[in-house]
C-alpha cells in the first residue's frame, strides 16, 4: 500500500529548483572562457556568445529565485516546518549512520531524517549566498552602476564559493542513495508516494494525513 509523502506542490518546487539550478550551473560555466577553448562551440556557436549565455543565466536565475521564495513563503504561511533542523539532529544523524553500518535498527524518525533536515539547511545557506551575490552581480551590470573593485572581487568570489558548495552538496545529495534504505524515498519525488510499510518502520514518528 502507498501513502502520500510529497504533495504535488513540493514536487513541482523541488524539480523547479533542481532544473533551474542545473541551468544556472551550465550557463554559468559558459560565462567562463571555456566554450571556445574546449570546442563546445562546435555544438552551437551561441555557447561562445557572452550575451546569449548571460541572458540564459538571468532567465534560469529568475526561475530559481521564484521557486526558492515560493518554497519559503508557502511553508511558512502553512506553518509547515518539519524540514527545518531541530536540536539533536547532528547526534541523531550519527546514531542513524552507526545503525546503518552495524546493521542494527535505526532510531525512530519523523517525516524527515535528521540528516535530511541538516542537508536542507546547508542547501538553504548556499542558495542564499548564490541569490544575494547573484543579485549584486546583476545590479553591478546595470547601466550607470559602478562598484569599487574590492567589492566586485569579493562578490564574485562568494558567488564562486556558492557555486562550488552547490556542486558538493549535489554530489552528497545523490550519494545518499547509495544507502539502500534511502532508495525508498526516491519514488516520492516523482509519484509523491512511498510504501506504507517503509514509512511505518523508518518514520514511525510521522503521522501522515
Amino acid at each position: 500500500m502507498k501513502i502520500i509523502r510529497q504533495p504535488l506542490t513540493n514536487r513541482v518546487v523541488h524539480w523547479g529548483i533542481a532544473l533551474s539550478c542545473f541551468g544556472l550551473i551550465f550557463s554559468g560555466i559558459l560565462q567562463m572562457p571555456v566554450a571556445k577553448r574546449y570546442g563546445l562551440t562546435s555544438l552551437g556557436e551561441w555557447m561562445g556568445n557572452y550575451f546569449t549565455t548571460l541572458s540564459m543565466h538571468y532567465f534560469f536565475g529568475l526561475i530559481f529565485v521564484f521557486f526558492c521564495c515560493f518554497h519559503v513563503f508557502y511553508h511558512a504561511l502553512n506553518k509547515e516546518f518539519d524540514i527545518v533542523p531541530k536540536k539533536g539532529d547532528v547526534k541523531g544523524s550519527i546514531l542513524i549512520f552507526k545503525a546503518i553500518l552495524s546493521g542494527k535498527k535505526e532510531p525512530p524518525s519523523a517525516k524527515y531524517l535528521p540528516e535530511q533536515r541538516l542537508a536542507w539547511a546547508a542547501f538553504a545557506v548556499t542558495f542564499l549566498i548564490l541569490i544575494i551575490t547573484g543579485l549584486l552581480k546583476t545590479y553591478k551590470n546595470l547601466p550607470g552602476v559602478q562598484l569599487d573593485d574590492p567589492w566586485t572581487f569579493y562578490i564574485a568570489q562568494f558567488h564562486n564559493l556558492g557555486f562550488v558548495l552547490c556542486l558538493l552538496l549535489f554530489v552528497g545529495h545523490m550519494s545518499a542513495f547509495v544507502i539502500k534504505a534511502n532508495r525508498n524515498l526516491l519514488p516520492a519525488m516523482f509519484s509523491g508516494k512511498v510504501d506504507r510499510e517503509y514509512a511505518l518502520e523508518r518514520h514511525s514518528l510521522w503521522s501522515p494525513e
